[in-house]
């Protein structure tokens, strides 16, 4: 890696454009154990940075940076992994753990779900390494908006760990943001649910294609964010039963149902789904062997993992968070039947009223977008993969890659 131009603790991979800076020399190292369904490409495929082990391949990533402000202090990271449809938007995720290699992925899927949403923009991702409570959470969101105020090409957008306050701070930096808050004009993500409103469009058609009835199906939800929550709210206006919730501290499991205005009470007075009063109690960590027909993970990545996917009973998995699960542990419930449909598929809402706000648009007009694109969208992938024989999850990526490097051929990228 090298220096970028400004200084200040700021280092910049670029994947390369003609006319541009030369990228570094990338190893060709190969990697046996990466799989296909992981990046959409064989291992013979996909080269990595030497120092940070980051696939690129045919399609990205762009650029990658690594941002310190040691007067703050913090530490960032921002992938841009490809923006030949359109400026990236990619969420900005504050968290302890976050890293280079979490970023890369969650990039990589905003690149599939914004060329799956037919939408102008290309795939880009933040990750701030700090805690979402930190007191100078202002500080750093207002250093870090700084620090990427020349990069244009990206657009960051709320995230897990913010929220549409840390967007108006960049906003009043650098003027390039989505996921305002309604007193300044935007169209705030979390409080209309954009996400879980998609999530619940692309149950009816998922339903179909798992031969389940929507009305009366019983869900289970992983994670009572801003996701779940609103993912509940609308599923139950369709009919579905919610029976087990969990979060960060705990879940709540009822066979009979348990009444949604009573579990984001809870969430909003106690800080957690188990204070709701309703059913039994346990581990969050048990939500995966609740008996249920559709599970929702809506929290952190790779939560369904070789170690859990086997006690999963749902029969259709909506994947409300990006990678909540393990390439492994897909291919496991895909061999027990199991219909997933992937991330960039059915957790679009979010995104596509992100780009509809940048665009100007209404919340109506928004909210129609959502439900159009993701309705389609899960049918014609759903449709593909019976056809064709294989996982959803490759037949999306086949849809997405082959749009973007379609759009690819109009531009002066080159990965070589």
């Amino acid at each position: 890696m090298k220096p970028a131009p400004s200084g200040t603790g700021l280092f910049v991979c670029d994947g390369g454009r003609r006319g541009g800076r030369n990228p570094r020399r990338r190893s060709e190292v190969r990697e046996p154990h990466l799989k296909r369904s992981a990046f959409g490409c064989t291992p013979e495929q996909v080269r990595y940075n030497e120092n940070m082990k980051i696939p690129f391949d045919d399609i990205g990533p762009a650029k990658i940076l690594q941002l310190y402000a040691p007067q703050v202090p913090f530490r960032a990271v921002v992938v841009v992994d490809n923006t030949a449809r359109g400026p990236a938007i990619g969420g900005v995720r504050v968290s302890k753990d976050v890293d280079v290699e979490e970023v890369f992925r969650l990039a990589r899927t905003m690149t599939f779900k914004s060329a799956l949403a037919d939408l102008p923009h290309g795939g880009g991702k933040a990750g701030i390494i700090a805690d979402p409570k930190d007191p100078n959470l202002e500080r750093i969101f207002r250093v870090f908006a700084r620090m990427i105020g020349d990069l244009r090409e990206y657009i960051p957008a709320p995230d897990m760990g913010c929220h549409e306050e840390s967007m108006a701070w960049i906003d009043d930096e650098i003027g390039r943001v989505a996921g305002l808050p309604e007193e300044i004009g935007g169209l705030p993500l979390d409080k209309l649910g954009a996400t879980g409103f998609g999530l619940a469009a692309c149950a009816e058609i998922a339903c179909e294609h798992a031969g389940l009835k929507l009305s009366g199906t019983r869900v289970a939800i992983q994670g009572f964010g801003s996701v779940g929550k609103a993912a509940a709210r609308f599923l139950a206006a369709k009919g579905a039963m919610v029976v087990a919730v969990s979060d960060s501290r705990g879940g709540v499991h009822s066979p009979g149902g348990l009444t949604v205005g009573k579990l984001l009470a809870a969430k909003e007075g106690e800080g957690t789904v188990t204070a709701c009063g309703e059913g039994k109690v346990m581990r969050g960590e048990d939500i995966f062997k609740v008996d249920c027909d559709i599970l929702i993970p809506a929290a952190t990545p790779d939560v369904i993992h070789e170690g859990n996917a086997g006690e999963i009973k749902a029969r259709l998995i909506l994947e409300g968070a990006n990678i909540p699960a393990t390439a492994r542990a897909e291919g496991i419930l895909a061999e027990r039947g199991v219909l997933i449909v992937p991330d960039f598929i059915a957790n679009a809402g979010g995104l596509i009223m992100a780009a509809m706000e940048y665009a100007r648009r209404t919340e109506g007009e928004a909210f129609a977008a959502i439900g159009e694109k993701i309705r389609a969208n899960t049918g014609r992938v759903l449709e593909k993969a019976k056809s064709e024989g294989i996982l959803p999850r490759e037949a999306a990526e086949r849809l997405a890659r082959e749009r973007v490097r379609n759009a690819m051929r109009y531009r002066e990228y080159t990965y070589s």
